[in-house]
């Protein structure tokens, strides 16, 4: 099974890392607005074994072009970076696949919208990440932990404390501290 190795750090300001990158000699490879949508078991069996079934709509910013992804993830390995076993499988129609998930016992838990602009550097994407309630982060995903660390020096990231939970697990969280019952998260409209 493919393995996602990633390291995650919370930044104050993205404009600074898109100038590293560029420093850097980064290409550039996209921008997507996603709609990430969570499936779990009535029990939660999936969270209890710290697993993961979600739906990812991403629509490309330039050309409006939608891609549907479903993705199971596997518990989390130790070590110091987020690293877990990942199946990923592209499907061409989200309600279709909702609705098989649900059918299979699978309902939807959480939905959460994501800017996100992607970016190649030293074998590894590098994702700048803007999220609802949470703010923005840089995650470097990449072959190997040495390649991920050694783009995140690059970066200067390297200070940064490393953000091991999940975008769901924050949302989660920050939903129940504030005591709003939202299911689906998304960008304030923009007039």
């Amino acid at each position: 099974m493919p393995v996602e190795i990633e390291a995650k750090m919370q930044v104050d300001d993205l404009s600074v890392v898109r100038k590293r990158l560029k420093e850097a000699g980064a290409e550039p490879a996209g921008a997507v607005l996603e709609t990430n949508v969570f499936f779990d078991t009535d029990d939660r069996s999936l969270l209890a074994a710290d697993k993961g079934l979600r739906l990812r709509h991403a629509r490309d910013l330039s050309g409006g072009a939608d891609e549907y992804i479903i993705t199971f993830k596997g518990p989390r390995h130790p070590g110091p970076l987020k690293t877990r076993d990942e199946r990923e499988v592209t499907v061409t129609n989200g309600a279709d696949v909702a609705a098989l998930l649900d059918a299979l016992g699978y309902h939807q838990i959480l939905s959460f919208e994501k800017r996100r602009e992607s970016w190649r550097l030293g074998g590894c994407k590098v994702e700048l990440d803007e999220l609802p309630h949470l703010g923005v982060f840089v995650e470097i995903e990449g072959p190997r932990d040495d390649a991920v660390m050694t783009v995140r020096e690059t970066l200067g990231l390297a200070d940064r404390p490393l953000v091991k939970a999940s975008y769901i697990a924050m949302l989660t969280t920050h939903l129940q501290e504030s005591r709003d019952g939202q299911r689906v998260v998304k960008f304030p409209v923009e007039s």
